[in-house]
C-alpha cells in the first residue's frame, strides 16, 4: 500500500496496539490474539528485544496485520525498521529526519508532540498524524481544547489511553488511539491466557464503535438543525 493508503487504514482501524515486551517468542502469540479481538494494527517498539528480527518476524507471518515501528528516535532506525517490513513510523518525539525518512520509503510518520506550539510544527513538518503523548499528563479535556483551534490537525492520544475510555479520545477529536499497557495483561500473558487479551481487544473495539456511531448521531442531528 501507498502512504495515504496506510494511514486511511489506520484511521479506520481507529486504534494501534502498542506491544512492548521482553519476551519476543510470545509477542507473535500476542498479535494473533489481538488480531482475534479486532484489532489489526501493530506497533512493534525498538525498546522491544531484538526489535527489528521480530518486526521482520511479524511482519512476515501475519501479513493482514498492519505492523508498525515505535518509540523511533532518529532516521536510520527507521530506516532499517522500514527495509525490515515496519509500514509506519511512530516516535515519542518530533524528529524531523524520522519524517523525511518515513516519507522517502513512502511510509506514515507519525511523530509525538504535546503542546500547541510542537503539534503544529509536526504537522508543518508533514506529519501523517501527531501523537499526542503523553496524554495521560493533560487528559481528554486539553486534547479537546487542543483540537478547537486547530481542527486540520490529525491527532492520536497514547499513553493513558484505556479500554474504556478511547471513546472519550475520540468523541473529543482524535482520529486513532494508541493503546498498549491496557490491552497487555502482563497477568494473562504470564498465564499464557490470550483469550484474555482477546476479549481486552473486543472491549476496546465495542468503544470505539459505540463512540464513532455518537459522532455519526450529533452530525446527523447537526445536518437536520
Amino acid at each position: 500500500m501507498m502512504r495515504h493508503d496506510i494511514v486511511s487504514r489506520l484511521l479506520e482501524e481507529g486504534a494501534i496496539a502498542v506491544v512492548r515486551m521482553a519476551d519476543p517468542d510470545r509477542l507473535l502469540r500476542v498479535v494473533e490474539a489481538l488480531r482475534a479481538g479486532g484489532l489489526s494494527a501493530i506497533e512493534i517498539t525498538m525498546t522491544t528485544t531484538d526489535a527489528l528480527r521480530v518486526i521482520e518476524h511479524v511482519a512476515t507471518e501475519a501479513p493482514d496485520a498492519l505492523v508498525g515501528v515505535g518509540s523511533v528516535l532518529d532516521g536510520e532506525t527507521a530506516r532499517q525498521a522500514i527495509e525490515a517490513g515496519a509500514r509506519y513510523v511512530v516516535s515519542p518525539i518530533l524528529a524531523a529526519d524520522v519524517i523525511r525518512t518515513a516519507h522517502r520509503y513512502d511510509v506514515p510518520a507519525m511523530p509525538g508532540a504535546l503542546t500547541p506550539t510542537e503539534v503544529q510544527h509536526a504537522h508543518s513538518l508533514g506529519a501523517d498524524v501527531v501523537k499526542v503523548f503523553p496524554a495521560s499528563t493533560v487528559g481528554v479535556g486539553y486534547f479537546r481544547a487542543l483540537r478547537a483551534p486547530m481542527p486540520h490537525l490529525k491527532l492520536m492520544p497514547t499513553g493513558g489511553v484505556t479500554l474504556t475510555n478511547a471513546g472519550d479520545w475520540l468523541r473529543a477529536g482524535a482520529c486513532a488511539v494508541g493503546v498498549g499497557s491496557a490491552l497487555l495483561d502482563k497477568h494473562a500473558i504470564a498465564k499464557n491466557d490470550y483469550a484474555k487479551l482477546t476479549e481486552n481487544a473486543r472491549t476496546l473495539r465495542n468503544h470505539i464503535s459505540e463512540a464513532r456511531a455518537d459522532l455519526t448521531d450529533d452530525t446527523e442531528a447537526d445536518d437536520v438543525e
